[in-house]
């Protein structure tokens, strides 16, 4: 009876054994089909390596990523990851767009970023506005952060900055936020210094197209507006300005550099305006004010046009050079500073394409403008055929702006009905680099059979109360 009970007892066994091990078996089944699931929840895309993930993104225009973001949390943040942005660069697919900061009747400032590729512009956040440390004390805010935060910029034109050489002190003290200047450098946009009220800001804004957002950056050592600024060597550069004096302003001779790697400023020797100290009296010493009226990079050198002011009248002195070899300042080549053409306020534009320095001459027409390249060997501006058509925008302090652009040279201005124009040069056209530089005549006699065809549209966009204020581009 015992064998009996035994093997009952081990039938029983053997017959509840079986569907345990089977439902052990899907259970763990099932864990493992669940284990792979909430990794491919995890993961960019479902049964991908996010390795490969990221180099399928990496193809993916930058303008779509304004809607792939919203996908899902995991697709934001890679989106927004600087992991992201050196894939794109390993794989060649960086993409260079231009950025246009603009003014509004109500004195706002906005910057609008133009898509090459799909012909698009993104309206970019609103830059930062910092109120200075005497404007909050007189608000009797001192116990709040010296810095403030406003999310509306404002500008008005260095005519008026100018005009308070004179003593109108009191417009000066009226004067809204302004006179801030812009870089581009590692791949992000800065806006250096200005005005805020009576006072020379030495604040610093970095724009990060990766992330869509303003960052402060470490201020410079001196507060100053209107200053000009340069790339060299990966750095940026930042060369004179104005800023508020015991008389009114007083211009700025100094200059300094930032590494964006160490987020620090660095002092250089200032610019000597040697053709300002050999004044032939001190009246004229006083009277008229020397400033930097442009800079460009160009050579591996930083090139500074200056000139002597009185407004509304200026005074060309050609200018000066600044060789980072060997961190000194020499006089500009006669030629480069006597031609260098002028636009409103005396301020000076120009533009680096493929090692070629470019600037606009507004003064054929009221109608058209003529491009010209300068001849480094010979030391002389040639004119460029083939009429830049800028429209007569008198009041306007900015009617057009240069910008090099995917290799070639493009003028962003408004037309007839007061749209922002994107022009673009065809260097096959008139303004090849290729073609001989020994005379203005050569020049002109060699290209004259497509004159007409050396210009075209490029982009454009609806901008009937914007004036143009600065621009330039970066590669992301």
């Amino acid at each position: 009876m015992g064998n009996i009970i035994s093997l009952n007892s081990s039938n029983t066994r053997n017959r509840w054994s079986g569907p345990c091990e089977v439902f052990q078996g899907e259970a763990c089944k099932r864990q493992r089909l669940l284990s792979t699931s909430y990794e491919d929840n995890l993961r960019l895309i479902p049964s991908l390596p996010d390795e490969i993930s990221y180099q399928i993104l990496a193809r993916v225009p930058r303008i779509s990523y304004l809607i792939l973001k919203s996908v899902s949390r995991a697709w934001k943040e890679a989106i927004l990851s600087p992991e992201l942005f050196c894939v794109r660069k390993e794989l060649g697919t960086m993409e260079e767009w231009l950025y246009v900061l603009t003014k509004v009747n109500d004195d706002k400032l906005l910057w609008y970023a133009l898509d090459p590729l799909s012909r698009r512009w993104q309206k970019l956040p609103p830059m930062p506005n910092v109120s200075s440390e005497d404007e909050v004390v007189k608000k009797g805010l001192a116990a709040l952060p010296l810095r403030m935060w406003s999310m509306v910029g404002s500008s008005i034109r260095i005519a008026d900055v100018i005009m308070s050489w004179l003593g109108r002190r009191d417009a000066l003290d009226r004067m809204p936020f302004c006179g801030c200047s812009i870089g581009v450098i590692d791949g992000c946009i800065y806006a250096l210094g200005g005005f805020s009220r009576a006072s020379a800001m030495k604040s610093v804004w970095r724009y990060d197209p990766v992330k869509n957002c303003w960052t402060e950056a470490s201020p410079m050592s001196v507060g100053r507006a209107y200053c000009k600024t340069g790339i060299l060597n990966d750095k940026l550069y930042v060369v004179g300005g104005v800023t508020r004096g015991r008389g009114g302003l007083n211009p700025l001779q100094s200059a300094e550099v930032y590494d964006p790697h160490t987020d620090m400023w660095s002092q250089l020797p200032s610019m000597p305006f040697a053709k300002a100290q050999v004044l032939p009296t001190a009246f004229l010493a006083d009277f008229l004010k020397p400033i930097a009226t442009g800079m460009t990079s160009y050579r591996g050198r930083l090139f500074v046009p200056q000139s002597l002011y009185c407004w509304p009248f200026f005074v060309d002195v050609g200018g000066e050079v600044y060789d980072p070899n060997v961190n000194s300042w020499i006089e500009m080549p006669i030629g480069m500073g006597e031609g260098w053409p002028t636009r409103q306020a005396g301020t000076k534009l120009s533009a680096t394409v493929n090692d070629n320095l470019y600037a606009l001459d507004p003064s054929s027409s009221l109608d058209s403008a003529k491009i010209k390249i300068y001849d480094y060997e010979g030391d002389t501006w040639k004119v460029v055929p083939g009429d830049v058509p800028i429209h007569d925008f008198t009041d306007s302090e900015s009617p057009y702006l240069l910008a090099s652009l995917l290799g070639k040279l493009h003028v962003i201005t408004k037309d007839a009905n007061h749209n922002i124009t994107v022009l673009q040069a065809d260097m096959q056209n008139g303004l090849s680099s290729s073609q001989p530089l020994s005379s203005s005549s050569e020049l002109t006699e060699s290209s004259s059979g497509s004159e007409g065809e050396v210009w075209r549209v490029f982009a454009s966009r609806s901008g009937r109360s914007a004036e143009l204020v600065s621009c330039q581009s970066l590669k992301v």
